[in-house]
């Protein structure tokens, strides 16, 4: 089986698995996409749920982009203050808010040269955007999408950019944004990290890395 013919394998097993009806784990307004933007820069190194807790006050404090722009960097710490590492999202946000003001009137980009170029925004905080407020095929590298696609065999890289890369070689078009959903409830239900439920796992029988876990 070739890596492509594997990532066909793979996708149509999660097709079946976790169905194609997915959306963000993060919650957030169609109407409101710097709502996400700022969303998933709050969730590096923290959970979906944290930031969903965190932004439900957020955004009834802070509802409009203007309101972020000019909001007290001090303040604004100690409200994403349980998302970790606040001093540089509080600041990059802030920065974003205004940036988008100035530059976009209000309006977050499309583009992936111009996501990038906010503050704060790397490419897989700008795929989220794309994929989910855009519907531009884009593949998420987050820590489950990486874990997951070496077990798998798809990619031996450990740089996220490079396995987005690899990624998009060989995974059909149709599927680059569900794969990152499928593989997040894939990761945290079967794949988990330090214990995975092989015997339980759609995609053992395609997995190169079941061989590796069973002999430790």
């Amino acid at each position: 089986m070739t890596k492509k013919q594997r990532a066909e394998a793979v996708c149509e097993r999660l097709n079946d698995e976790y169905g194609t009806d997915l959306r963000c784990y993060l919650e957030y307004d169609y109407e409101k996409p710097w709502q996400l933007l700022f969303a998933t820069i709050m969730s590096a190194q923290c959970t979906d749920e944290r930031v969903n807790l965190v932004t439900r006050d957020l955004y009834k404090k802070y509802p409009d982009l203007e309101d972020i722009a000019k909001a007290d960097i001090k303040e604004f710490e100690k409200d994403i203050f349980s998302t970790g590492f606040y001093h540089n999202k509080a600041k990059n946000i802030i920065a974003c808010a205004n940036v988008l003001l100035e530059e976009y009137d209000g309006v977050v980009p499309s583009d992936i040269d111009e996501l990038t170029s906010l503050p704060g925004v790397g490419r897989k905080t700008a795929n989220v955007i794309r994929g989910n407020v855009y519907n531009i095929e884009s593949i998420v590298v987050d820590t489950h999408v990486k874990r997951v696609s070496k077990l798998l065999g798809l990619t031996k890289e450990d740089d996220p950019t490079k396995i987005e890369y690899e990624l998009m070689k060989i995974l059909p078009k149709s599927q680059w944004i569900l794969y990152n959903f499928q593989t997040i409830a894939h990761g945290r239900r079967i794949c988990i990290a330090r214990r995975p439920a092989c015997e339980e796992c759609c995609l053992a029988d395609v997995c190169k890395g079941k061989k590796v876990i069973a002999n430790g």
